[in-house]
């Protein structure tokens, strides 16, 4: 592994784990109110098209932290539709 792909992945945990929390406190909470639905929406679908990008050309460190990150960002959604 290069150090190039080193950062990648580094940075892939950070931004990935950055959304913990928020997952965290939906879940014990069960408040979406001051959840915006549109920017999870529109946030959702830019990762899917960064995973389709990672996935085309082959970049680990792209695809894991798009993959991440879409599940946790899409349990927010899901908890922003079931707790409406």
């Amino acid at each position: 592994m290069t150090w190039i792909v080193s950062i990648g992945l580094f940075a892939a945990i950070c931004t990935t784990i950055a959304f913990l929390p928020q997952v965290v406190k939906t879940i014990k909470t069960k408040q979406t109110k001051d959840i915006s639905f549109w920017m999870y929406l529109i946030f959702l679908i830019g990762l899917l098209a960064w995973l389709i990008y990672g996935i085309l050309i082959k970049d680990l460190p792209v695809i894991i932290a798009n993959t991440a990150t879409f599940l946790l960002a899409g349990l927010v959604f899901i908890f922003k539709i079931k707790y409406k």
